[in-house]
């Protein structure tokens, strides 16, 4: 297997694994043709920040801390390593959808002051059970319903003997709302999948050591955010898709150059500043500037006929992994576009499983 050239979850972007009906979707909603074959290129308690210390950073590639009188912007990595986690109470109701293999409930936790609501698959049998957090993709919140996306990433994962929780982030679904997560680049979404591990990890049907986090599109942004500002909180990380690991690239493709989005722009510049006049500001919200405190092993799928997240994108993260001196493995699929679709899913998600057995083990 090569290991070759991989962000905020800013960006108002690339589109969930699944639609209401199980259909991958793109951004718009709409599905798409995609191409086929696939090669590889080349805990309950409020916790603090789990990675190392700041001055461990290299000194290169980050930000000045911010004093102690001067807290970090909201929107920036350092926030996230900042912030105290606590995330709790994972309660499910309302059985639906269980299989023989697995039982499938609505879920609630608490973390951040507010309640986060998802989907979980348990296996059937005795545990515990590695974990999973999903991190969903892009779908306008005014649209999207409770667990309605990563429906085959759910499904599979729990076939093979893990719990998957799938979150709906803040703002979505049955969630409390954060009036201010787009001012802040999203950076809440990250806040939700670090505190679902941990409400994870107090459950007993979920070893506490065996959690991963899946990510994909926009998810795939909560991926690189979640490993750089909370490392050793998850064992392993998947990312599909992913956005750019530079918040930039992400800003200007979404949130920029979208009309309908003028009034999040503009409460973002007018706090950072443009990226062409204040670099260093969007340099602190961006993980890649962080890679540095990485602790765990991360796999990208991505195809090469991705019409929303640019190969590119993920080939620069790979190499910026790799000056690190970090375990990344990076999956190519020829032909593939944004949402991959069988054979290359099922090549994709055999891979996911073996990757995740021998790093969760």
């Amino acid at each position: 297997m090569a290991i070759t050239g991989l962000v905020g979850a800013l960006a108002s972007a690339c589109s969930a694994t699944g639609s209401r009906t199980g259909t991958a979707t793109g951004p718009s909603g709409s599905g798409a043709p995609r191409a086929s074959g696939g090669a590889p290129v080349g805990t309950s308690a409020a916790v603090s920040p789990t990675g190392p210390p700041t001055s461990a950073i290299p000194s290169a590639t980050s930000s000045p801390r911010p004093s102690a009188t001067r807290p970090a912007d909201p929107a920036s990595i350092q926030a996230l390593i900042d912030h105290r986690y606590d995330g709790r109470n994972l309660r499910l109701s309302r059985e639906r959808g269980s299989t023989s293999a697995y039982r499938q409930y609505f879920a609630t936790y608490q973390g951040d002051g507010l309640t986060i609501s998802g989907r979980i698959n348990i296996p059937r049998g005795r545990g515990p059970f590695p974990a999973v957090v999903l991190a969903h993709g892009y779908v306008d919140p005014a649209e999207y319903t409770n667990g309605e996306t990563m429906l085959r990433e759910r499904d599979y994962l729990a076939r093979q003997g893990y719990v998957t929780l799938h979150i709906d982030y803040r703002n979505h679904a049955q969630s409390s709302t954060d009036p201010d997560n787009d001012a802040n680049l999203r950076v809440g979404y990250t806040i939700d999948a670090v505190n679902a591990a941990l409400a994870l990890k107090a459950h007993p049907a979920v070893d506490p050591k065996r959690v991963a986090l899946i990510g994909r599109s926009m998810g795939g942004g909560v991926v690189y955010n979640a490993i750089v500002a909370q490392p050793r909180v998850f064992r392993a990380a998947v990312a599909y898709a992913p956005v750019s690991s530079d918040s930039v690239d992400n800003f200007n493709k979404w949130v920029r150059r979208d009309p309908s989005r003028s009034g999040a722009a503009a409460k973002v510049i007018a706090r950072l500043g443009t990226p062409e006049a204040q670099p260093a500001r969007w340099a602190a919200t961006s993980a890649r500037t962080f890679f540095g405190r990485i602790t765990e092993p991360l796999l990208i799928h991505h195809g090469t006929a991705d019409e929303d997240c640019p190969l590119a994108w993920s080939r620069e993260s790979v190499a910026a992994l790799e000056a690190k001196g970090k375990r990344v493995e990076l999956r190519v699929y020829p032909g593939g576009r944004h949402t991959l679709t069988s054979p290359q899913w099922d090549t994709s998600i055999r891979r996911t499983e073996a990757f995740l057995a021998r790093h969760l083990s």
